[in-house]
């Protein structure tokens, strides 16, 4: 199978770029357009390493193909620095909402902290009414040219500061406006999710929904905080649970594994694993297996019943979108058009959405597909 230079290919006579999508691990700040960053750096005299859009793509692609969390995490300096206004965020806002849509998802949920946007003097309460005023006209845009889709914010707290009850206090009052969801980021191995359990508790109190980044840069214990402190509904990478299973023989497509504890748990209570191939290789989370795409044990993950999603993480650093992603999927792994639909379906049922939401968004990838 081909991938064209747009990241699109065709599956069993279908354009995957065409088919419904539902995105639920996706950074505000790592999808920055690299035109935008030029244009709103030129406003506020910041200086880029790179005054070409296509050159400064290139520059993020080779700055995050580090092997590392931590210097993957640097590239995030840039983006945010032009993120300072109202402005800047309603247009960052907007234009991700656009490039969702044109990239055929019907439904995502964006995850940023406004924490990390109050450089130029703005309130955390007006940072996220930017970019709810930004999500919105992004939603009309896409509208207007025939696609609909319909996004939500995901509030996030930096796991290495103090700020997480405070970002889960805002995230619950913006619950009616915009907010379906909390989640805590940021380098994970020495911030474990239990350094935040008041928020995690407050949150809980109030019936909000988590996510939690967990099984990137740490392993099995910051998985299991993940679940244990920070009562988390669907884990953010989660790729290192496959730590918790031994590969005791293969025998062509047969494999035998064991679980652990950990696994079975996460297997068995459908925890949905938010999966992002491209990232996970750039930041070594899977190097433990390998550093191809064909090492990375989602397919193992897959086939032993796990409800993985597919997702991008950040398009700009892993120069990606979802379409992109499912094709290095079916290049690599075979997957047929069902299977597709299968991440498709586990996306839309671990989406922070009321149950009848989610069965409509069910019924939308169904028909999809069936078209």
């Amino acid at each position: 199978m081909a991938i064209d230079q747009h990241g699109d290919a065709v599956l069993e006579g279908l354009s995957i770029r065409s088919l419904p999508k539902v995105s639920l691990h996706d950074h505000l700040d790592g999808g920055v357009r690299p035109a935008t960053i030029i244009e709103l750096a030129d406003e506020i005299d910041l200086e880029v390493p790179e005054d070409d859009a296509d050159e400064l793509a290139d520059w993020f692609a080779d700055k995050s193909d580090s092997g590392s969390l931590v210097e993957y995490l640097k590239t995030f300096d840039l983006t945010t620095a032009v993120m300072q206004t109202r402005e800047g965020l309603t247009r960052v806002a907007r234009e991700f909402v656009e490039d969702l849509a044109a990239d055929g998802v019907i439904y995502g949920e964006v995850r940023w902290a406004p924490e990390q946007h109050l450089g130029r003097g703005l309130s955390l309460e007006e940072v996220v009414e930017a970019v709810q005023e930004g999500i919105e006209e992004g939603e009309d845009a896409a509208e207007q040219a025939g696609q609909d889709i319909r996004v939500g914010q995901l509030i996030t707290a930096m796991r290495h500061t103090d700020r997480s009850l405070e970002i889960a206090r805002l995230a619950v009052d913006w619950r009616e406006r915009g907010a379906v969801g909390f989640d805590i980021a940021g380098p994970e191995d020495g911030f474990p999710p239990s350094k935040h359990r008041a928020a995690f508790d407050y949150l809980a109190s109030q019936f909000f929904p988590t996510t939690v980044h967990a099984g990137e840069a740490a392993g099995l214990d910051s998985i299991r905080s993940a679940l244990i402190d920070g009562r988390a509904l669907r884990l953010g990478h989660g790729v290192r649970i496959a730590e918790d299973l031994d590969v005791v023989s293969r025998a062509g497509e047969d494999v035998l594994v064991q679980f652990g504890d950990l696994a079975r748990w996460v297997r068995d209570r459908e925890i949905p694993l938010e999966l992002s191939p491209s990232s996970n290789l750039q930041t070594g989370a899977v190097a433990a297996w390998g550093d191809t795409l064909e090492d990375h044990p989602f397919d193992l993950l897959y086939q032993l019943g796990f409800s993985v999603t597919v997702n991008v993480d950040n398009r700009t650093m892993s120069r990606t979108s979802l379409t992109r992603e499912l094709a290095l999927l079916v290049e690599t792994f075979d997957y047929s058009l069902d299977d597709l639909e299968a991440f498709q379906l586990n996306a839309a049922a671990a989406a922070f959405l009321p149950t009848e939401e989610r069965e409509e968004l069910i019924e939308l990838i169904a028909d999809g597909f069936e078209r």
